[in-house]
């Protein structure tokens, strides 16, 4: 059974296509529960509602945490409560934010 730490690893490699920083670091992952059966709700949202890359960033973050040894099911829930903001991003993600030419 993979550990929070090694889900929330493995979805490092999401990333949203309109901004250069994984989804982690970005601060849009709320949540990650895993129950003895091996399946995996993510809680996450997304820097804006009505993203056009919602389906494909569900994709794959479902791809991402399946490739875990002993992952049975992934499920990502999209939640809009808290809203997303910049102060929710990592300081790794607000480096590499300002490393693209963004100010945050």
């Amino acid at each position: 059974m993979p550990s929070q730490a090694q889900i929330l690893e493995a979805l490092k490699v999401v990333k949203d296509p309109e901004i250069p920083v994984n989804v982690v670091d970005l601060g849009l992952i709320y949540g990650v529960d895993i129950n003895a059966s091996g399946n995996v709700e993510i809680t996450m949202t997304l820097t804006s509602v009505g993203c056009p890359v919602q389906d494909l960033i569900r994709s794959d973050a479902e791809m991402a945490v399946m490739r875990l040894d002993g992952v049975n099911q992934v499920e990502v829930d999209f939640v809009w409560s808290p809203p997303w903001a910049p102060d929710k991003m990592s300081d790794d993600g607000k480096r590499q934010m300002r490393m693209f030419g963004f100010n945050v």
